[in-house]
């Protein structure tokens, strides 16, 4: 008998050391699954829930490490306060996607500012969108132009499939609200309107009527829930209001100026279209940082120490006004906690008068603070998205499907058996 098994061993002995050394690393993968912020990893699947794996060589910061790539959604700690109570985070031009194709036979010539779909952007905590629509090819697009023309080389597709994505998400998550800000060079007569309702939005429409015209809190959230008037909408032209019933952006919107003023350490100036930042006759602020030629290299860069420096700034110029839309690009990338820090600081300021979120706790006294590490190193609340930039390491192999996993569970079958049989 032990003959016959030292047979089968030598014929199994090359499968069982591989698969051996493969268990190990399958062992050692999943303690290291559970890194936290800023240890290190290889591979997304490294890293624990809501983080990813990657670095930051425009720091200098080679070597790979786990990032957060979630945001905590402040409702989730502290619900029922108005809706200009909170920070949110925004995509600035959500559409345009690194690996988005073109239109067949098309070399898209135009910047990218995101990198990852719009789904994802919203499991990963995103809840802005800034969409630029355009009248092309007889429909509604979403393109990344110039001079108010979209032209194939610049067009990523019709606006009806991502609002199906908005859609999509708000019908799986009824918590859940949605913000969409709109640069309209649509002139079809309702087209907008017409588009939202094809994408199933309209019964998610907060009414024009219904939004606070002279600086009032907005209604709670928990209204907003209960009434499904989960979905806020602004254009960029003011006669669509009346025209549409679509909101006019800067009557109920401050902004600070986009592209490279709105990242200039130390000022904060706003937008042309929109009231002085410390003026009160709007309740919502809008926070632009992003530089006027994207670079996804950079980004990590700018979403460190500038970022909270800059949210400061504009805090201050808009008479200690906290933004309630924080809008980026290239959201995930950071150096560790990134733009996910700056919102749980923001949030935790205005929502409790904690240095975080985390620290909030609900019911209890302004200023009545749990003790947290900052950053956060949980910070999943929501849905998990994923990411599928070029700054993520791809995942690894699952062992369901490893034929050297089968080889090695196969070889030790008998070797188990035995061992239970000289028990």
């Amino acid at each position: 008998m032990f003959a016959c098994f030292a047979d089968y061993l030598s014929l199994c002995r090359a499968p069982l050391a591989i698969g051996y050394l493969y268990l190990y690393l399958l062992l050692s993968s999943a303690f290291l699954a559970h890194a936290q912020v800023l240890e290190s990893c290889t591979a997304a699947t490294n890293c624990g829930p809501g983080l990813f794996c990657g670095n930051c060589p425009a720091l200098g910061k080679n070597q790979p490490v786990c990032t957060r790539g979630q945001a905590i959604i402040p409702t989730s700690i502290i619900d029922g306060l108005p809706f200009n109570k909170y920070t949110w985070l925004v995509t600035h031009n959500s559409f345009s996607i690194v690996d988005a194709p073109p239109l067949p036979g098309v070399q898209r010539l135009t910047f990218y500012n995101q990198e990852d779909t719009v789904t994802n952007q919203l499991r990963n905590g995103v809840r802005g969108l800034m969409l630029d629509m355009y009248d092309f090819e007889d429909d509604i697009w979403l393109c990344h132009s110039f001079r108010g023309q979209c032209f194939n080389f610049t067009a990523f597709g019709p606006a009806i499939n991502t609002l199906r994505e908005v859609e999509a998400f708000l019908s799986e998550n009824p918590t859940e609200i949605v913000t969409i800000i709109i640069e309209d060079y649509v002139h079809t007569p309702k087209g907008l309107t017409k588009l939202f309702t094809n994408a199933g939005l309209d019964k998610y429409w907060f009414p024009v009527s219904n939004m606070p015209k002279k600086g009032e809190d907005w209604p709670t959230v928990t209204q907003m829930v209960q009434d499904n008037h989960r979905l806020l909408v602004f254009t960029s032209i003011a006669s669509k209001e009346a025209e549409e019933g679509i909101a006019y952006q800067w009557k109920y919107m401050l902004e600070n100026e986009s592209g490279d003023p709105g990242v200039k350490p130390g000022s904060c100036p706003n937008r042309k279209e929109s009231k002085p930042l410390n003026s009160r006759s709007a309740s919502l602020f809008l926070e632009n940082y992003f530089p006027t030629y994207p670079v996804e290299s950079e980004a990590c860069k700018e979403h460190s120490t500038p970022l909270a420096q800059m949210v400061g700034t504009c805090y201050k110029a808009a008479g200690n006004m906290m933004p309630n839309f924080l809008a980026v690009n290239f959201y995930m990338r950071s150096d560790g906690g990134g733009v996910f820090d700056v919102l749980d600081r923001m949030n935790g300021q205005t929502l409790c008068g904690c240095s975080t979120v985390t620290a909030c706790q609900a019911g209890a006294p302004f200023g009545s603070c749990k003790n947290v590490a900052v950053p956060s190193t949980s910070p999943v609340t929501t849905t998990a998205g994923s990411f599928s930039g070029s700054v993520q390491f791809s995942r690894s192999a699952s062992t369901v499907h490893s034929p050297i996993f089968f080889v090695f569970y196969l070889c030790s079958l008998p070797l188990i058996a035995l061992i239970f049989r000289m028990q």
